[in-house]
This record gives structure tokens, sequence and C-alpha cells, in this order.
């Protein structure tokens, strides 16, 4: 993977990741595979984004290994965007997103997609985040330890 020379001097690892998905499109991108769409034009049609745009931001998460191009499933001559391992390692912070923007960005009886966990049909409950004593951890509760430079 390369990074662009921001990245590489920034000790920070959340600038670092801003770095590689940071944008609107690249999120939206990584949403839409998760979600199942794997082809460039069908992603032009979900997202309503400019080829070019589009195809600039594949090549960026490709370079990055979240995405790799392999031949299309159905044996036509496509090529199809597919998450990598790493890039399946996103799906918590898309999660998180989401629910964030669920409990946000939407009014009370405003429609909205739900995440729902296919073995039950249930939604998928809120994320939290917890100690090795199982204690709810957030902001107020942990700290980040900065390298000395």
């Amino acid at each position: 993977m390369s990074l662009d020379k921001t990245s590489v001097d920034e000790p920070c690892p959340v600038a670092r990741c801003v770095d590689v998905i940071g944008d609107r499109w690249s999120l939206l991108i990584i949403r839409d595979v998760m979600d199942g769409i794997h082809r460039f034009g069908d992603l032009q049609r979900s997202l309503s984004v400019a080829r070019n745009i589009l195809s600039n931001r594949l090549h960026k998460l490709i370079d990055a290994e979240i995405l790799e191009m392999r031949a299309a499933s159905d044996g036509t001559a496509y090529q199809e965007y597919i998450l990598t391992d790493k890039g399946k390692q996103l799906f918590p912070i898309v999660v998180a997103l989401r629910q964030w923007g669920e409990q946000y960005l939407f009014g009370k009886n405003e429609a909205h997609s739900v995440l729902i966990e296919k073995s039950t049909q249930k939604p998928v409950p809120l994320m939290t985040l917890s100690s090795s004593k199982g204690h709810i951890l957030d902001a107020d509760t942990t700290e980040v330890l900065k390298v000395n430079l």
C-alpha cells in the first residue's frame, strides 16, 4: 500500500485512515460494495457520481488494498470490485457511522434503511466499546498516549 507523504509523516492512526477512506465517495463505495454492488456501472448508478471521480476513488481503494478487481462471477467480460480482508475489517466503521447517523440525523418518524442480522432478521444492536472487565468505554473514560517525536 502506498501512503502519500502527509500520511507517512503523521503519527496519528485516525489521520492516516482519513487520508485513505475519509472522503465521501470512498466511504460510500465501500458501503455499496459491502451491500453487494460490485460493478462500475452499478456503483455509478447507485452513487450518482461522475465516472472520473468513481474511477479515481476505486483506484485509490485498490492501491490501499481495500478493494481488488476480479473477473465477474457470472462469467461475463465485466470486472467486479470485491472487498479484500483488509477492506472487510472496515465493517465496524461503516456500522458506527450508520448507527450515529440513525441516532442523530433522522427525524423521529423519518424512514431510513436498517441494518439487520441475516439469520434472525432483527436489527443489529447499538455498538459499544468495553474494557477487558466489561465496563462501557467512551471519550471520558479513555485517553490517547501521544507518540514522543
